[in-house]
């Protein structure tokens, strides 16, 4: 089993410069601490995402950190120019030595989508005409198409990725149609949704890359995304989760509640006692914390958890308490 973490960089109340320089040291222990990867991801104009631009974000991840992978989860491709993606996909790939790893999405929001002046019902081919772009300019270094969102005539690039013929990839699921679809991509996947549900997904994954690459060919990642806190005790980790999780609740309906619009299709429960009912979230000691993930972990036939570990208005105290002890406790138990 493999450790990586989802980070939506959602809003604390602390003054910018402040919650950067956090997130940052965080990151710094993450790596420390033997996690393969960081995801996070991609938002507009709501605290649900602190790093609307994930590139510069993750230029300055690239540059305090030398062995931790990272990435986006997932680029909304709708509210790109391919062509400045292929470049920063580049110089990202390079400034970190090949450690980027790529996820690509039509991007979840109507909201955040309109802000741009996109049509969110057109997101599905834009994203899928984008795809085919980036990929083919990645591997073959200039950009030659004709489509109906993007055309270009032979641009050349003069970057090029680090990881050939590009970064590894990613994909957030929700279905088994979807799962297949990347496996067939060569794409790894991470499931944000219960480990009953990603179970199926990730049958459905491993057939299909089975169908796709050969039955000897060693699948991608299958992912798993929970919200995690440990701590010393059970009531000491459930404290500071049933007190944060609602400021990121909040965040996260933020969007949908400012245009009085209805929540989004993939919605989360209200506080972190359902959330953990759902069997979606876990706050304990480390005893606790590691059975509950070693049996979600079986259930959903998964190889990499995904802990959202920084989230609402933990503090870095919090949360660097909680690191250490998911390191030197829960991970040597799930290994």
């Amino acid at each position: 089993m493999e450790f990586g973490i989802f980070d939506h960089l959602d809003a604390t109340g602390q003054p910018l410069d402040e919650y950067y320089a956090d997130r940052l040291a965080l990151i710094s222990l993450f790596e420390r601490s033997g996690f393969r990867s960081y995801h996070v991801a991609e938002h507009h104009a709501t605290p649900l995402g602190m790093a609307p631009s994930p590139n510069l974000f993750l230029s300055a991840v690239a540059m305090r950190t030398e062995t931790l992978r990272f990435g986006p989860l997932v680029f909304a491709l709708p509210l790109y120019h391919p062509l400045r993606l292929v470049q920063e996909i580049c110089m990202l790939d390079q400034m970190s030595g090949g450690r980027l790893e790529i996820g690509f999405g039509r991007g979840a929001s109507a909201i955040e989508a309109a802000y741009f002046g996109n049509d969110h019902a057109e997101a599905e081919p834009v994203y899928r005409e984008y795809l085919a772009i980036v990929l083919d300019g990645l591997a073959n270094g200039r950009l030659h198409h004709r489509g109906k969102y993007a055309s270009f005539d032979d641009a050349p690039l003069f970057v090029e990725p680090y990881q050939k013929p590009h970064p590894p990839l990613w994909y957030g699921v929700h279905a088994t149609d979807s799962a297949a679809r990347a496996a067939r991509l060569g794409s790894h996947i991470v499931s944000l949704d219960s480990a009953e549900e990603t179970g199926a997904f990730a049958r459905s994954y491993r057939t299909a890359w089975a169908e796709a690459h050969g039955a000897d060919s060693a699948p991608g990642l299958v992912g798993l995304g929970l919200f995690v806190v440990v701590g010393g005790t059970d009531a000491e980790a459930l404290a500071s989760a049933r007190r944060a999780y609602p400021v990121w609740h909040r965040s996260f309906n933020y969007l949908f509640v400012r245009h009085d619009a209805p929540l989004p299709k993939h919605r989360r429960p209200p506080s972190f006692d359902e959330m953990a009912g759902q069997g979606r979230a876990i706050a304990g000691s480390p005893d606790t914390v590691a059975a509950f993930l070693a049996e979600r972990m079986a259930v959903a036939g998964a190889s990499y958890l995904v802990g959202q570990m920084a989230f609402g208005d933990l503090t870095r105290e919090e949360t660097t308490r909680s690191v250490e002890l998911f390191a030197r406790h829960v991970m040597p138990a799930l290994v």
